[in-house]
């Protein structure tokens, strides 16, 4: 038996179960191709039209009257590394003769169901979520159960935050090994009392936050809890948070923005510490910011650009019926960009 949704309708995912064949193979008998047996496409159309499955749902899954739109959704379009996302990720579906829809959830989770429900309501060929926000705190699967119930209508890309499903695609940055790398070599420049700055507690700042304390570990220095800060994203809120504490001793930052490390390099202008000499400071995504700041910032570089050429060109294979040939997570090394603000 078939498993409605909640306007009474099966969905391409219930069809594919239905006839015991993946969501690309019903794609390719809605569309006619000429890559499905004669039998399967027989059993397809039969159970189709049993259920009477109708062109507009079928506009919203992958099949019929493609409208040649991808959705996009981003938590803050406010944020250095969503803008620069959407920025790539419209050039390159462009260039592919597609469309975008760009929405903007927030980050609580009600917000996220909402603008995803929305975007596919707006009969697109594929989903792509930006942030490591939508893949919840990696601890609790069912925070992205919502993500797993939109990939039964169309396929799901999610970039930098790691989410397992049925036609959903992870482009996961290798944020661990990267934040351990700079705090490793933050420590071997001789720095012993490290700060950690995060603004979230995300799937990808927890895997920061995992590379930090790991790095830690490996030179027996303590974890302590007092230099594990988690700050608004806003330069001016982070300078006068540390200077609130008087007593607090560190000779290094790590952030997790570039945006949170300019607010630790005002901090320091403020107390009258050099930079790299008294105060190492790093930063995260290799944004503009990281070279408008004084002195320039040392940041890793995540590779955005890359990212969002990789997803698009991932999901245009997934839309062309090449599903097989796509892997439904890839992992992307970061590296790290040395400028003024360490001495490693």
């Amino acid at each position: 038996m078939a498993s409605y949704n909640k306007n009474g309708q099966v969905n391409i995912y219930d069809i594919a179960q239905m006839a015991n064949v993946s969501i690309a193979t019903v794609s390719r008998v809605v569309n006619g191709s000429d890559k499905v047996s004669e039998n399967t496409r027989k059993r397809v159309l039969e159970i189709i039209v049993k259920d009477g499955f109708t062109p507009n749902v079928f506009a919203r899954g992958l099949g019929l009257n493609t409208m040649h739109t991808v959705g996009i959704t981003v938590p803050t379009i406010s944020d250095m590394y969503m803008a620069r996302a959407v920025y790539y990720l419209e050039k390159f579906l462009s260039e592919n003769g597609y469309n975008c829809i760009l929405g903007c959830s927030g980050f609580e989770q009600d917000g996220k169901k909402a603008q995803v429900d929305l975007l596919l309501s707006k009969r697109i060929d594929a989903l792509i979520l930006v942030g490591s926000t939508y893949a919840g705190s990696g601890e609790n699967i069912h925070d992205t159960d919502y993500i797993r119930e939109a990939a039964k209508n169309v396929p799901v890309f999610v970039i930098n935050g790691d989410v397992t499903g049925e036609n959903v695609y992870a482009c996961v940055c290798d944020d661990k090994t990267a934040m351990y790398e700079v705090t490793s070599a933050v420590i071997k420049s001789g720095r012993k009392k490290i700060m950690f700055l995060s603004d979230s507690h995300s799937y990808s700042a927890n895997k920061k936050l995992e590379g930090y304390e790991t790095a830690l570990k490996e030179a027996k220095i303590p974890v302590r809890g007092e230099l594990k800060m988690y700050v608004q994203n806003e330069i001016h809120y982070v300078r006068d948070m540390l200077l609130q504490y008087k007593n607090l001793s560190f000779d290094a930052v790590v952030a997790t923005d570039d945006a949170i490390a300019v607010g630790a390099l005002k901090y320091a202008a403020a107390k009258g510490l050099s930079v790299p000499g008294d105060i190492s400071v790093a930063g995260y995504n290799n944004s503009s910011m990281a070279i408008a700041s004084e002195p320039e910032l040392t940041s890793v570089d995540n590779h955005v650009e890359q990212v969002c050429f990789d997803t698009v060109e991932r999901l245009l294979k997934v839309i062309h019926d090449e599903a097989k040939e796509v892997k439904p997570r890839v992992m992307v090394p970061c590296h790290i960009v040395k400028r003024n603000t360490t001495d490693f």
